[in-house]
């Protein structure tokens, strides 16, 4: 009789209801994978509060000139590629302040580059060039846990002094102990048997959409539920900066053009101008007073609301 091979992470074990998986109807794959994704959301769920212990601590270490790198393989680091280069356009952030690494460099985003995330050396490697520092956090994504480039660079920032956080789906995954904060969303095993790609991927996308919008949102590139400092690059994004600075404001379109035209296009000071009735000159310098927080300039600080 063969001997059972049962490979010990979670992200390897095969799902009981798709075992005929090839013999499927396509509706019947479609509402299979459907069901499983429906677990996702409840399993990130199960983690917020490793969740928000990581925004504070990457809101804390960018306050104090710190920056966030991201560091995966294969679709964990495909996830944080995208995750890291739509933070500059959406936020107004500078892309030193966030980078993303993905073992075998740039040609793995489109493609596979066999045996890079098998190299623990070129974590370290990737953080040593990029300089990484003590007042810096690390964020290690991996499925399994056990990927030897990210567990390199998280030990290496451990050696460093930096803040670490790891992002799995393995919660006994090595990587548990190279990491501050561990973010494990055990979202079982997938339809198509070690495919992290799947359900295991649609939870780095949750956790990294959380932790970079939770982030910027306290660093004060959010106002209310709107974007003010999103670069204005085409006609579109143009509309776009249109209508928050007449949501913003509750002035008219019409009013808020004018005013996104004399403050140089800075939304920060068009609101500034509309809400509180002031010219360009005297918003930019209320501004300025306050080191560009938009909450204080129009007297409306009243510090984080704590909700549970």
């Amino acid at each position: 009789m063969r001997e059972r091979v049962k490979d010990p992470r979670k992200t390897e074990q095969r799902l009981a209801a798709s075992k005929d998986l090839d013999r499927m109807s396509s509706l019947e794959t479609v509402r299979l994978m459907n069901r499983e994704d429906r677990k996702v959301a409840l399993a990130v769920g199960r983690t917020l509060p490793a969740v928000a212990r990581a925004v504070d601590a990457i809101v804390a270490a960018m306050r104090a000139g710190g920056r966030l790198f991201y560091v995966g393989a294969g679709s964990s680091g495909r996830m944080a590629i995208l995750d890291a280069a739509e933070c500059p356009p959406t936020f107004g952030v500078s892309p030193k302040q966030m980078v993303a690494f993905i073992a075998g460099g740039r040609r793995a985003v489109t493609g596979a580059v066999e045996g890079a995330e098998d190299a623990a050396e070129n974590g370290v490697r990737d953080l040593r060039r990029a300089k990484l520092t003590k007042g810096d956090v690390v964020v290690g994504i991996a499925a399994s846990g056990t990927t030897p480039y990210v567990l390199g660079a998280l030990r290496y920032a451990q050696q460093v002094g930096a803040k670490t956080v790891a992002v799995t789906a393995n919660r006994r995954g090595v990587a548990k102990g190279l990491a501050d904060i561990v973010i494990a969303v055990e979202v079982g095993a997938e339809v198509l048997t070690g495919s992290t790609r799947l359900k295991a991927g649609t939870s780095q996308k949750m956790v990294l959409n959380m932790l970079s919008t939770a982030v910027m949102a306290r660093l004060g590139h959010v106002y209310e539920n709107l974007m003010i400092d999103a670069i204005m690059t085409n006609t579109k994004l143009h509309g776009r900066a249109v209508r928050i600075v007449a949501e913003g404001s509750g002035q008219s379109v019409s009013a808020a053009e004018q005013a996104l035209r004399a403050a140089g296009h800075s939304m920060r000071v068009a609101l500034v101008m509309l809400k509180l009735g002031v010219g360009a000159a005297e918003a930019q310098k209320r501004l300025r007073l306050v080191r560009g927080n938009l909450r204080a300039a129009l007297g409306e600080e009243k510090g984080t609301r704590k909700r549970e």
